[in-house]
């Protein structure tokens, strides 16, 4: 979801974004983000921006890591114009939001936001990876960076911290010393409940660092968990070209993002928040029923697609359901997801129509090279869970097979090449023959299904020699 946020630089030809001619006056920091990639400014900023009270909602935004973006964004005043890029053409929008922008350096701004009584929310896209759990789901505690973070804090709570979870840790400890009120995080990522998991990570960093301060969390610290949607591609030296003739703007921080937009969000606030559910967002009691039909249904095609139809030649998402091969991969896949989604026919027949509507269009570039990263965090969680509940009630889902054997054929070096942190885990289980590498992947996978590793393997050659 994260990607680098802007174009590469270029020699201006156009003006500038600036508050004096753009957008609304900067508003007040309220918010803290952790994590200025393009889905946050295309998402998360973009409700914020249409909220009725949004003159009350300023957002100081940090980069996960680096300075990134934060130097472009500070010389226009802090706007960017975030481009909708419709069926019929493109929309752009200025969004002011965002008025503060730090590098991920700048301890000292964190910790002063966090003791200010007038930050209310904390959001955060750092990936999954950012909250360095261990395999139980808690913070890990032997990863060197979250070890070193726990012991200068021990010493010094404001000692510079560089993980994400440190950072969050040192804030709550400056907030507490500053007695500066309640607070809730709202963590963004897509990844299944991601408040639990927010509130896991940070209360096992506490406990290490200082457990008294569970206490004070256990009344001053919400945690909400969302559910996140906006396809949103790298923006390319066209897109940059493209916004400068419609509007003679020269924008390096510009976004460009798909006109389908949904963010779910449960649990409790003990602190104030924007009216985001004016602006579109919606508040409910159980989150995953709609956690599982994204992740299913649009984030588990996404995968097929990557790793299947990058090996037919396909570049995009749009080049891929072009394809009636991986069209009709997509359809079969979402037979076997739809068995198992807690939700109305109806309502799932309504979202694939709207998937195949979202992927069709061809103003979204989205790079399947980009999608194909990070299999080994997106596989066990994106199709797994429907292969084991099929093979369970005793089916062979063909189009969760077929992931999975896409997934095996990657990794062997066919389409997409391999951009993964993990891939060492799996990397010498798919170096045998095909059918030695599915079995092998499919026990990493906690599939011990003879039946299956045959099924995969078998799938797998077809897609090679189909593409």
């Amino acid at each position: 979801m994260s990607t680098p946020a802007a174009v590469p630089p270029r020699p201006a030809t156009g003006r500038r974004l600036s508050r004096a001619t753009d957008g609304r006056p900067a508003a007040p920091v309220r918010i803290v983000h952790l994590g200025l990639g393009n889905f946050f400014r295309a998402h998360q900023c973009w409700f914020t921006e249409n909220a009725p009270d949004a003159a009350d909602w300023g957002i100081a935004a940090f980069t996960g890591m680096g300075v990134g973006p934060a130097e472009i964004m500070a010389a226009q005043d802090n706007l960017y114009t975030l481009v909708v890029n419709h069926p019929e053409g493109p929309r752009p929008e200025v969004i002011s939001s965002i008025v503060a922008v730090h590098g991920s350096d700048d301890h000292a701004a964190w910790l002063g936001y966090f003791a200010d009584p007038a930050l209310s929310i904390v959001t955060s896209t750092v990936t999954e990876a950012g909250y360095r759990r261990n395999e139980s789901g808690g913070l890990d505690l032997t990863d060197p960076a979250v070890a070193a973070d726990i012991a200068m804090l021990r010493v010094d709570p404001r000692a510079a911290v560089t993980t994400a979870p440190g950072k969050f840790v040192a804030g709550l400890l400056a907030r507490r010393a500053a007695d500066a009120g309640p607070l809730t995080f709202v963590p963004c990522d897509n990844v299944p409940d991601n408040g639990e998991m927010a509130q896991h990570v940070i209360t096992d960093g506490a406990r290490a660092v200082d457990p008294t301060l569970l206490a004070w969390m256990d009344s001053h610290v919400g945690f909400v968990t969302t559910m996140v949607d906006r396809i949103t591609p790298r923006a390319t030296d066209a897109d940059h070209d493209a916004l400068l003739a419609q509007t003679g703007v020269d924008d390096r921080a510009l976004v460009v993002t798909e006109p389908f937009i949904e963010w779910v969000l449960a649990g409790e606030f003990v602190s104030p928040r924007p009216a985001w559910d004016a602006a579109g967002a919606t508040f409910v009691e159980d989150i995953v029923p709609f956690e599982n039909r994204k992740l299913r249904l649009l984030n588990g095609s996404h995968s097929l697609m990557a790793y299947g139809a990058s090996i037919r030649g396909a570049e995009t998402v749009a080049d891929a359901i072009a394809d009636p091969v991986v069209e009709g991969w997509v359809q079969q896949w979402w037979d076997d997801a739809a068995r198992h989604l807690p939700l109305h026919a109806e309502e799932i027949a309504s979202y694939r129509t709207a998937l195949l509507e979202r992927y069709r269009n061809p103003n979204i570039r989205h790079l399947l090279a980009q999608i194909a990263a990070d299999g080994t965090q997106k596989i066990p969680i994106r199709i797994v869970p429907t292969l084991l509940a099929d093979r369970a009630a005793g089916g062979m889902p063909s189009g969760a097979v077929r992931a999975v054997a896409a997934w095996l054929c990657h990794l062997r070096g066919h389409g997409a090449p391999i951009t993964d942190a993990h891939v060492g885990e799996v990397a010498g289980l798919v170096t045998g023959s095909l059918e030695e590498s599915a079995v092998a992947l499919c026990g990493w996978l906690g599939i011990a299904d003879a039946a299956v590793a045959a099924a995969v393997a078998t799938s797998a050659a077809e897609i090679v020699d189909g593409a």
